[in-house]
C-alpha cells in the first residue's frame, strides 16, 4: 500500500467516525428513566435526533453524539402535560381569562417546572378561537393544546358565562373540527339551577368526539355531584378541581372525612378525576382522607392563572410534590402528569420517549429534607420530598437549564 492510498484510507475512516459522531445530537446518560407508558423504570440513556427520540438503551456510546448531558443522581421522564391552565392572556377590558389579565402566557411558566405542553381550559369560545391562536398558541415556544368553551365568548365571567343563549353544541363542535389545537370542550362558572350548559358541552363532545371537562360548583342551588359522575358525564370525560372543597358543589368526601361511595363509582365507570389545584379548588381535608381511601387523581394539574400562581399552588412540580407526599409514588405522579393526560385528550403522540416520538423531556432531581405545602384554606401540609427541575428539553432544544449541566466550562471559550 502506497502512501497515497493509506492516506486516503485515513481520510475516509475519519469522514465514517465523523458521520457516526453526527448521528446522535443530544445524550442524556447515566439518568434513571421513568416513561409510564413503555413501562420503563431504570437506568437508561436517552438519544436524540431531529428533534424525536433515536434510542433508548443502556450505556449509549456518548463519542456517537454532538452533545452528552450527564444526568447522574436525576430522573429522566417524558415532558410534562398540564391538563389544566389559563393561557388566553391580553389587555381587553372586563375580560377576565378570555384575552384578559387573568390568563397567563405560558412560557414564563412552563419550561422552569418541566411542561412541555398545556391544556389551556376554555378560556375562548367559537367566537375568539381564532385570536387566542393567533395571539397565543401560534406565538408560544410551549405547545399550547385547549379545551373550548361551550360558552361561545368564553371565560369572560359574569353575565357572558350566564348566558344559556350562547351555548351552542353545534357551534363548539365547527370549531374542535377547525382547529387541531382543540382537543376537548369545557363548561364552567355557571350558577344556575339548570343542567343546560353541562348537556350542551355534551352534545359538543359527541359531535366532534372528544372529552368533556366541567368546573362544577357555585349553583343555586346546589346541583348532585352524584348526578353529574353518574349520569350526566360520560366515560372519558373529566371532573376538575376534584378535592375542591368550595361552597355550592357537592364534595368527594363528607363532612365526617368520609369518601362518597359514588366517587370511586364514577372513577370505575371512566369518569377522570383532575387535581385543578388553582386558587382556590384543592384543600387537604378533601385529598388527604379521598386518597387514604382510594380516590386518587387521574391527572395531576396546575389550574394555572394569576390567582393561582404565586399561593399554594405555584407550579406544575410543587403540585405533584403535595401528592409525593400524600402517599403516591413518584412513578404515579409521573404518570399523572404525562401519558395519562396525553391518553384523556387523545393526544398518544405526547406523553412518553418512545423511539420516534417527539423528543420532550424533563430531568428531575428528587430532593429530601423538611418541605412545607399549603392549600388554598391556607392550611399547610409538612413533607420530606420535593420536586425540582434540571433540565427541560423540547422538540430536542434545551429550554431551560437550571445549573448549566447542558452547557461547556466558560474555560473551554475560545480567546
Amino acid at each position: 500500500m502506497n502512501k497515497l492510498t493509506a492516506l486516503l484510507l485515513i481520510m475516509v475512516f475519519a469522514f465514517l467516525n465523523n458521520i457516526t459522531a453526527q448521528e446522535i445530537d443530544l445524550l442524556i446518560k447515566n439518568g434513571l428513566l421513568i416513561d409510564p407508558k413503555n413501562g420503563v423504570s431504570e437506568a437508561m440513556d436517552v438519544a436524540i435526533s431531529d428533534g424525536k427520540i433515536h434510542q433508548v438503551a443502556k450505556n449509549i456510546n456518548g463519542n456517537r453524539a454532538q452533545k452528552v448531558i450527564d444526568a447522574e443522581g436525576l430522573y429522566i421522564a417524558p415532558g410534562l402535560i398540564d391538563l389544566h391552565t389559563h393561557n388566553f392572556a391580553g389587555t381587553q377590558k372586563d375580560a377576565m381569562y378570555s384575552n384578559g389579565w387573568n390568563s397567563l402566557a405560558p412560557d414564563g411558566f412552563t419550561f422552569r417546572a418541566g411542561v412541555t405542553t398545556v391544556v389551556d381550559q376554555g378560556c375562548a369560545g367559537w367566537r375568539n378561537f381564532g385570536t387566542f391562536k393567533e395571539n397565543i398558541i401560534d406565538k408560544s415556544k410551549t405547545r399550547v393544546l385547549a379545551f373550548v368553551n361551550i360558552v361561545g365568548s368564553g371565560m369572560k365571567g359574569g353575565a357572558v358565562e350566564q348566558n344559556l343563549a350562547d351555548m351552542d353544541p353545534k357551534l363548539a363542535a365547527m370549531a374542535v373540527k377547525k382547529y387541531p389545537e382543540i382537543v376537548g370542550v369545557k363548561v364552567a362558572h355557571y350558577i344556575g339551577p339548570e343542567w343546560m350548559p353541562v348537556e350542551n358541552a355534551v352534545k359538543a363532545g359527541d359531535l366532534a368526539d372528544v372529552p368533556v371537562m366541567v368546573d362544577f360548583g357555585t349553583s343555586e342551588p346546589v346541583l348532585s355531584l352524584e348526578t353529574l359522575l353518574m349520569e350526566k358525564l360520560r366515560p372519558g370525560d373529566i371532573l376538575t378541581h376534584c378535592y375542591g372543597a368550595t361552597r355550592g358543589r357537592g364534595h368527594v368526601v363528607d363532612d365526617s372525612g368520609n369518601l362518597n361511595a359514588f366517587a370511586l363509582r364514577a372513577q370505575q365507570r371512566g369518569i377522570i378525576f383532575d387535581v385543578g389545584h388553582g386558587g382556590g379548588s384543592f384543600e387537604f381535608t378533601q385529598g388527604i382522607p379521598a386518597i387514604e381511601q382510594g380516590l386518587k387523581p387521574n391527572s395531576i394539574s396546575t389550574d394555572l392563572h394569576i390567582g393561582s400562581m404565586n399561593g399554594g399552588m405555584k407550579d406544575q412540580l410543587n403540585v405533584m410534590s403535595k401528592f409525593l407526599n400524600m402517599g403516591l409514588t413518584l412513578e404515579e405522579v409521573i404518570e399523572r402528569s404525562t401519558w395519562n393526560p396525553a391518553q384523556i385528550i387523545k393526544r398518544t403522540d405526547l406523553g412518553h420517549l418512545t423511539v420516534g416520538a417527539e423528543a420532550d423531556l424533563v430531568l428531575l432531581e428528587l430532593l429530601e429534607g423538611e418541605f412545607g405545602f399549603i392549600d388554598v384554606a391556607g392550611f399547610r401540609m409538612d413533607g420530606t420530598k420535593k420536586l425540582e427541575c434540571e433540565l427541560t428539553v423540547k422538540g430536542g432544544q434545551v429550554m431551560w437549564d437550571l445549573n448549566g449541566i447542558s452547557r461547556p466550562h466558560w474555560s473551554e471559550a475560545k480567546q
